[in-house]
C-alpha cells in the first residue's frame, strides 16, 4: 500500500510510518541522491557537485587511492553497499581519472547491484569546473528520474536500525546502554534487524562475545575479530583495556539478550531478514557510523556520554545519552535523555524520525563520514 508523501511530518501512530520501499524490499527513512568520490582528489569536487542540489548528499574520503590488499578491498565494499543503503534512491561516482579505485568500473559495479547510477571524472571532463558542471546536470537527471513521492505504509519492524555505543562512562553502561538495549529487544519483537557495532571491546571477553553467537560461523568471527583488536597498538587498546575492567553484559548493553544472527565484515551488507547483527567496526562514531549504514542501517541510535554531536551523510543519527551534564549543557545536540526515557520514547522517536521527523544533528546540519582502515597503506 502506498500513500503520497505528506506535506509535513505527522504524528506516526503506533509503530506505523510513511517509509521508502526499495526495490529490493529494504525500508529507507529518507529519499536522497547520493553523490560518492572514488578517491580522495575529487571529493571537494564531489562535495561542490552535491551542493548544488537539494536532494543530494555527499561522503568525502581519503581513500581511493596508495592504499593496498585489504584496505583497497574495503574501501570499495564500503563505498558500494553506501551506494545500496536503503535511503538512497541513486548514486552518481566522482573520479580523479588515475586513482587505484576507478570511478568508471566503480559506477558499473554498483549499477549490477540495480542502483541508479551515473559516472563523472576529472581528467575526463575536461578539469574541474567542466566536471562540477557534468557532475551537477547527472546529479540533477538522476534526482530527476529516480527519486519518488511515494511512500509505503511500514512499520518500525521493517526497519533495518544501526546502534553504536561510542564510550564505556558509568552513566553509559548504567543509564543508556540498558534503555537501548531494551529497545533493541522490542524492535527485534517487532521483526526488525538491528545493526550492532563495538567490536574492540570484546577483546577483553572474547569467549563470552562468542557464546551469544547464534551458530558456530559466527562464534569463530567474533574469536577472529577479537584476536586481531587484542594486537592492536597505542591508542586502540584505551578502550580496550577499559572494556578490560568491565563486566561482559556491561559492555555490550546494547544488544540486549538475543544472540547473534550474523557477524559481517566492515563495509559489508548483512543478509538476514530480521535478528540481530555484528558488524565488525570499531565504536568510534563517525567510523561505526559509516559501517552500519553499508550493512544496510537506515537509521542509527548513537549513545554517547561526551554529546558527540554530529551526525552522518547518509542515514539520521538518534543521540542518547545517559550523563546528566552533557543532557543539560548540549540539550539542543541530544535527542533523548536516556534518565527520563522508557523503551517506548525510544521507539516513538524512531518512528517520528523514520516518518520524516529530523533528529539534533539534522537541525543543524552536522555530518561527518569516515572509513576504517584495515592496516597502513602505501
Amino acid at each position: 500500500m502506498t500513500t503520497p508523501a505528506a506535506d509535513g511530518v505527522h504524528t506516526p501512530s503506533g509503530a506505523r510510518f510513511a517509509g521508502f520501499e526499495r526495490e529490493d524490499g529494504r525500508v529507507g527513512v529518507r529519499n536522497r541522491v547520493l553523490v560518492a568520490p572514488s578517491v580522495i582528489c575529487s571529493h571537494i569536487v564531489a562535495e561542490r557537485i552535491a551542493d548544488a542540489n537539494e536532494s543530494a548528499i555527499c561522503t568525502p574520503h581519503d581513500h581511493g587511492c596508495a592504499q593496498i590488499g585489504a584496505d583497497h578491498e574495503q574501501t570499495e565494499r564500503t563505498l558500494l553497499n553506501l551506494a545500496r543503503n536503503p535511503n538512497v534512491a541513486g548514486t552518481t561516482v566522482v573520479g580523479l581519472g588515475c586513482e587505484h579505485l576507478q570511478s568508471e568500473p566503480f559506477a558499473e559495479r554498483i549499477a549490477t547491484e540495480g542502483v541508479p547510477v551515473r559516472q563523472t571524472a576529472i581528467q575526463d571532463a575536461g578539469g574541474t569546473e567542466a566536471c562540477i558542471e557534468a557532475g551537477a546536470e547527472a546529479t540533477a537527471d538522476l534526482a530527476r528520474t529516480s527519486l519518488t513521492d511515494e511512500r509505503s505504509d511500514v512499520t518500525l519492524g521493517d526497519l533495518t536500525v544501526g546502534v553504536v555505543s561510542s564510550d564505556l562512562d558509568r552513566s553509559t553502561r548504567e543509564v543508556a546502554d540498558p534503555l537501548v538495549g531494551e529497545t533493541v529487544d522490542a524492535l527485534l519483537d517487532l521483526g526488525a534487524r538491528v545493526v550492532v557495532a563495538g567490536t574492540e571491546r570484546l577483546a577483553p571477553h572474547t569467549e563470552a562475545a562468542a557464546d551469544r553467537g547464534e551458530n558456530d560461523e559466527v562464534a569463530a568471527g567474533i574469536r577472529e575479530a577479537c584476536g586481531r583488536e587484542a594486537r592492536q597498538p597505542g591508542n586502540a587498546q584505551r578502550v580496550v583495556r577499559h572494556a578490560a575492567s568491565t563486566e561482559f553484559e556491561s559492555v555490550v548493553g546494547t544488544w540486549g539478550t538475543a544472540s547473534v544472527e550474523e557477524f559481517v565484515p566492515y563495509g559489508a551488507r548483512a543478509t538476514v531478514d530480521e535478528g540481530l547483527v555484528l558488524v565488525d567496526s570499531p565504536s568510534r562514531f563517525e567510523e561505526a557510523a559509516t559501517a552500519l549504514a553499508a550493512a544496510g542501517a537506515s537509521v542509527v541510535v548513537h549513545v554517547t556520554a561526551d554529546g558527540i554531536p554530529t551526525g552522518h551523510p547518509v542515514v539520521p543519527v538518534l543521540k542518547v545519552t545517559g550523563d546528566g551534564t552533557t543532557a543539560e549543557a548540549l540539550a539542543a545536540d541530544i535527542d533523548l535523555d536516556a534518565r527520563e526515557s522508557d523503551p517506548d520514547d525510544v521507539l516513538d522517536e524512531l518512528a517520528r524520525v523514520a516518518d520524516g521527523g529530523q533528529t539534533a544533528a539534522e537541525r543543524h546540519g552536522l555530518t561527518k563520514f569516515a572509513i576504517s582502515r584495515v592496516g597502513p597503506s602505501q
